[in-house]
């Protein structure tokens, strides 16, 4: 269990949580919660702390992959629930109480943490229209590239995350974290591009 602020900092944390993650208690009071958090959830498990924080919902459940000290990935299902102290004309304020518990076999995640500049702009660009569904002569359009060129651009992404074909290419890009889980339309992790 972990105490956030409405600013999403760590208040306070049993030992548990110290535990899970490898670190004591002065290395991660203070700290923002969502740097835990695999890059590519961060922005939709804000979105859902936003909501607790601004009032619009008073819990949420959600399943995430956090990461310890040392780069190691670990699925875990985690349940953030608002905690209201007086009114916001007295200067009452939010404390978020978050509720973590380790999915079974966290041991071995298989989640790649490793945020390698791997992708120019415009394989960015193409993997995003891959994933969103779009086939090669309409990619080509709305990328001003000929149909030769964006199949030359998806031979280079098989090769670089090693898979066989473009539905794998989607499942691995989201498995490793370069594209961010609940954007519509899909959208690569700049820390991914060149």
């Amino acid at each position: 269990m972990v105490c956030l602020d409405s600013a999403l900092r760590i208040q306070q944390a049993n030992q548990e949580f110290f535990r899970q993650f490898g670190m004591a208690s002065a290395d991660v009071c203070g700290r923002g919660f969502t740097e835990l958090v695999h890059p590519s959830m961060q922005q939709a498990l804000r979105r859902q702390f936003a909501g607790l924080v601004e009032g619009k919902r008073h819990r949420f459940a959600a399943h995430v992959v956090l990461v310890r000290a040392g780069g190691v990935a670990f699925p875990a299902t985690l349940t953030g629930v608002a905690v209201r102290g007086g009114t916001p004309e007295i200067g009452g304020s939010t404390t978020i109480l978050v509720m973590m518990r380790a999915a079974q076999g966290a041991a071995d995640a298989g989640v790649v943490t490793n945020r390698k500049k791997i992708l120019s702009e415009m394989d960015a660009r193409i993997l995003e229209g891959i994933a969103a569904g779009f086939s090669t002569i309409p990619l080509a359009s709305r990328l001003y590239l000929s149909r030769q060129g964006v199949e030359y651009h998806v031979s280079g992404l098989l090769r670089k995350l090693k898979v066989p074909n473009r539905a794998a290419l989607v499942s691995r890009a989201y498995s490793m974290g370069v594209l961010n889980v609940g954007i519509w339309p899909p959208k690569v992790v700049d820390d991914f591009v060149k």
